[in-house]
């Protein structure tokens, strides 16, 4: 197996994890959707979890998958004759940056047609990360490379938010997963304005089709949409119909789009398409923003029969040692 980036600490030292194994079941995670607490060591490069305190652990974060993970799934049911998951793979670790201008606000860019992962959905800006990489400078080079965006020293913070557990195909009924990441999500919160920024983005066209930025008004309706569900939603009363979003144009520049609420509120559908919505780690990333600002985003419609998990104060929201990323 390749070096790992996600080990768990599961009988005194960290190990692997396989790919088609569910971190979030190996880590004790329940019938509900959670959030779970998890401690973690964020380290240059790699990710260790592990459901108790140990030492080396930098914050405590909620973890969490979809409730149509597919690898929680195939832990329940038997393998099926020829169509075994690659045993020479461990899970892979991803970092998605979530970036808070001054105004409050955060930028949310819709991945290109043409990818062959996860094409025309709305996320924020992050992938794969490195080996021996630090994982904010993952993030912050993410940026880059996709909006062309570089953030000063001095000029930002940051804290990590959240861990997701993703795979693409994301359902058992679009075909047998290819990808296995955990994804760290990472508040950075920039000192200028929604403008100020903006007037700096420079979208990679390969990567990015369009972006916007998202009001906290906004991002709590799209967060309050329950993916796993088929039952159609009406717009909620307090939100625009459409948010204004730009969107890339074949010569690299930027037009206006008036981009339809219902397009942000879509759920993700049982059979593959390429529809444009909002990711479901995407929606999970921005219930945690909302609870930075101390505010409580709206439950989704079976908020009663799952677990809430862990209050906000529970988790450890301070930045890491300064060691773990230089922010260049």
């Amino acid at each position: 197996m390749a070096a790992a980036r996600v080990q768990l600490l599961l009988s005194g030292r960290p190990e692997s994890v396989s790919f088609a194994r569910s971190v979030c079941g190996l880590l004790g995670a329940g019938p509900g959707l959670g959030p779970w607490p998890i401690h973690c060591s964020l380290k240059r490069g790699r990710l260790v979890l592990s459901s108790r305190p140990f030492p080396g652990a930098s914050a405590r974060l909620p973890l969490q998958r979809p409730p149509f993970c597919p690898f929680a799934a195939l832990d329940e049911r038997p393998r099926v004759p020829g169509a075994e998951l690659p045993t020479d793979r461990g899970v892979d670790l991803g970092v998605a940056i979530i970036l808070q201008s001054g105004d409050k606000t955060v930028l949310l860019t819709r991945r290109a047609r043409t990818l062959s992962v996860s094409p025309n959905l709305w996320v924020p800006p992050g992938g794969h990360v490195e080996l021996e990489e630090e994982l904010l400078d993952g993030g912050l080079r993410e940026l880059w490379e996709e909006c062309g965006l570089h953030l000063p020293q001095g000029q930002f913070s940051w804290v990590p938010l959240g861990l997701w557990e993703s795979a693409y195909p994301p359902r058992l009924s679009w075909g047998l997963p290819k990808y296995h990441h955990i994804v760290l999500y990472l508040l950075v919160i920039s000192q200028e304005s929604q403008q100020q920024l903006q007037a700096r983005i420079q979208p990679n066209p390969s990567e990015v089709s369009a972006l916007m930025w998202l009001t906290p008004d906004v991002a709590a309706a799209v967060a309050a949409t329950e993916d796993g569900t088929e039952t159609p939603r009406l717009l909620p009363q307090d939100v625009p119909p459409s948010v204004l979003a730009l969107e890339l144009e074949e010569d690299g520049r930027a037009r206006p789009l008036v981009l339809p609420m219902s397009t942000l509120l879509r759920m993700i559908p049982t059979m593959a398409e390429g529809k444009e919505r909002v990711s479901t780690g995407t929606k999970f990333a921005l219930r945690l923003w909302l609870q930075h600002l101390g505010r409580t985003p709206p439950p989704c419609k079976s908020a009663a029969h799952l677990d809430p998990g862990p209050a906000k104060e529970e988790w450890n929201m301070d930045p890491l040692p300064p060691n773990q990323g230089s922010g260049k």
